[in-house]
């Protein structure tokens, strides 16, 4: 995840600091955080350029209070997370407010482009009323929080227990025991039930904001931010998934199969032929690769047990730090506790040098010391954090950092690829103007790092002491494609489904009284997933998911994993690979590398579509790359399959 900027920020500003006993009332007339008002006879470019100034200044203050209210969450810094995000939106609406004084007016390419863009420069539109603006950001920095301390306990007084996201999601990966995967799915998704009544009150709020803009809501003004109507981004996100469905279909059929053999028929689906939510390895069921156990096609077949060999780098990490000599003072249990702490984090900064090595095989430079200082890379133990692994540009100009609690397994080591994929994206354009400091659309920035991990073939994993010797057998192949499907297939049509939510919520037609009834539906229509026992009203299941507290549009991820296909494609025949799509890694290729950083380069400069053509050679998204690198997967997929009623009914009487 990327944030574009800080929408939920906690900004300490040099005039806010005590420095005598009394601080003396500021005088009205300079209220801070007032925004300045525009220079008489301001041209247009001389406004973008202001902007630009402005923008700089205060995305540095907002960014570095948004990383404080994520890495320390308490009521304190929601309260002033509230405050900076409010001052941050009012300055923004009077960026709107004066940039409409150049509609109907000739301007340059650069400069229509740069007023459009900050029309679009957040996805929480503000109400011009201050009341309304600052209720707003108290209830966005509200969900955020609920989230981000999120725990589910059981039993009371001195037997309560309580476990967060992550112990929650271990008990999903690696439990096979239907009740606990169960318990643990249902706990998590009490931790949204009392963001209910707030996102309501949120949807209300940001589709005023929406409105005051110009947009019929704020779902319209979402789809507003990729060079084309929101009309054709709908249809061309349908046409997409079109291509992709009888892919995904065959997987779910196999899935469902391996459950039902696994639970019986009548715990591994549901009425319909549906897959029950809890048992897919995953909270959202958006990836299946913690089902490896149970859907690899062919024990031991290519030997792609990545997480074997990071349970040996923590295990030998664990070791060197016992073997230092320790505070003679401490005990036994203390010097143990210490060591496990340092190992953990050797471990995490291990994992990011591996995923680092990609990118600068590639030309591209190493990450400044910065970045190694200020990551948070493991999980700290004196406080709540939001654990949600994401990406930061803090100041455009080279403070860039990850926020992970980093575990060693196989999905988080691909999941640091995909974040640094973000952070050389920020370090590319940071020569651009502010405004032009982001992706070509938001599927371009989530696409950057997924591409690096579809080169992560079983031959470059070996290549790294990630997977033993490889052996060249069809069953491997089939292994190796269906590990990666786990991953991408499985995420489109959830991908899809969430902002089909969202944009039914913000124009209407899902009313707050079926918040819940609507999320299932979409959830049966498109993933073919279905909750165990009854979800009604009394839930919030749509929160139970990051982006939608955090308020992230989420189209961006199903566009990415078209994307990154296309991207791979063109970064393979940049290298010179000549042979099957799904055997390449560019790994070490400067060719490659010099055509992606050239396309990074660009930012939100010019139209995706340009920026697209660039490196690929077409103007339009397509799937055909994932059907060309999944074809040997599929022709299997159909051949186990035969016989069996795939498909599944989304609403069975």
């Amino acid at each position: 995840m990327k944030p574009r900027i800080a929408l939920l920020a906690l900004a300490i500003a040099g005039s806010l600091a005590i420095t005598a006993c009394k601080r003396e009332p500021t005088p009205p007339s300079a209220a801070p955080g007032a925004p300045a008002a525009a220079p008489a006879g301001e041209t247009a470019d001389e406004f973008v350029a202001r902007v630009n100034i402005e923008f700089r200044t205060i995305s540095a203050e907002l960014n570095s209070a948004q990383w404080l209210s994520s890495t320390y969450i308490n009521s304190d810094s929601e309260m002033l997370a509230a405050k900076a995000n409010e001052r941050w939106l009012t300055q923004l609406n009077a960026w709107i407010a004066q940039a409409k004084r150049f509609e109907g007016q000739q301007l340059s390419p650069e400069t229509a482009r740069a007023i459009k863009l900050i029309k679009l420069m957040t996805a929480m539109p503000a109400p011009k009323d201050p009341k309304l603006l600052q209720e707003l950001t108290q209830i966005a920095t509200r969900m955020e929080g609920t989230y981000g301390a999120g725990k589910y306990c059981t039993g009371s007084g001195e037997a309560t227990t309580c476990r967060d996201i992550g112990q929650l999601s271990e008990v999903l990966a690696k439990s096979r025991d239907y009740d606990a995967q169960l318990d643990a799915w249902q706990g998590w998704h009490t931790i949204s039930q009392p963001m209910r009544k707030d996102y309501i009150r949120f949807a209300d709020l940001v589709n005023t904001g929406a409105k005051e803009m110009g947009f019929a809501d704020a779902g319209e003004m979402w789809r507003s931010g990729y060079d084309m109507s929101p009309a054709e981004l709908a249809a061309e996100s349908d046409r997409l998934w079109d291509q992709v469905k009888p892919l995904y279909e065959q997987l779910h059929c196999y899935a469902r199969g391996k459950l039902d053999g696994r639970y019986g028929k009548d715990k591994g689906q549901v009425a319909g032929g549906m897959l029950p939510a809890h048992l897919m390895g995953n909270l959202w069921q958006q990836d299946w690769g913690n089902l490896w156990d149970l859907l690899q096609p062919y024990p031991g077949a290519g030997s792609l047990d990545v997480n074997s060999a990071l349970q040996k780098l923590a295990d030998d990490n664990l070791s060197k730090e016992l073997d230092k000599p320790g505070d003679r003072n401490a005990s036994e249990a203390e010097r143990t506790f210490t060591a496990q702490r340092a190992a953990e984090l050797a471990t995490a900064k291990a994992m990011t040098v591996r995923a680092q090595d990609f990118y600068v095989s590639l030309g591209m430079p190493k990450l400044p010391d910065s970045y190694w200082e200020k990551s948070q890379f493991i999980k700290p133990l004196d406080r709540d954090v939001v654990c949600h692994a994401s990406a930061w540009d803090m100041n455009m100009a080279g403070d860039v950092r990850t926020k992970m609690c980093i575990k060693p397994n196989e999905e988080e080591l691909t999941t640091i690829y995909h974040e640094l994929g973000h952070i050389y994206y920020d370090l590319a354009y940071n020569t651009q103007p502010p405004v032009f400091q982001g992706g070509a659309h938001d599927g371009f920035h989530e696409a950057i790092g997924d591409t690096i991990v579809l080169a992560m073939t079983p031959t470059y994993l070996q290549s790294v002491g990630l997977v033993d010797a490889q052996q060249q057998s069809q069953e491997a192949l089939v292994n190796a494609q269906m590990r990666m499907a786990l991953a991408k297939v499985s995420f489109l049509p959830f991908g899809l489904m969430i902002d089909r939510w969202r944009w039914g919520v913000f124009d209407g037609s899902i009313k707050p009284d079926a918040y819940n009834k609507a999320w299932w539906e979409l959830k049966a229509k498109y993933q073919g997933v279905a909750p165990a026992t009854a979800r009604g009203e009394e839930y919030f299941d749509a929160g139970a998911k990051y982006h939608v507290p955090g308020n992230t549009p989420y189209t961006r991820y199903f566009l990415s994993h078209v994307l990154q296909f296309q991207f791979y494609k063109a970064l393979c025949d940049a290298s010179g690979y000549k042979g099957p799509l799904y055997e390449c890694s560019f790994y070490g290729s400067k060719a490659a590398g010099e055509k992606y950083s050239a396309m990074l380069s660009k930012g939100a400069s010019q139209p995706w579509q340009k920026t697209m053509k660039e490196l690929t050679g077409g103007e339009k998204m397509d799937a055909s790359a994932v059907l060309e690198y999944f074809a040997p997967l599929q022709g299997w997929l159909k051949q186990q399959n035969a016989g069996s009623a795939c498909g599944w009914v989304s609403n069975p009487a």
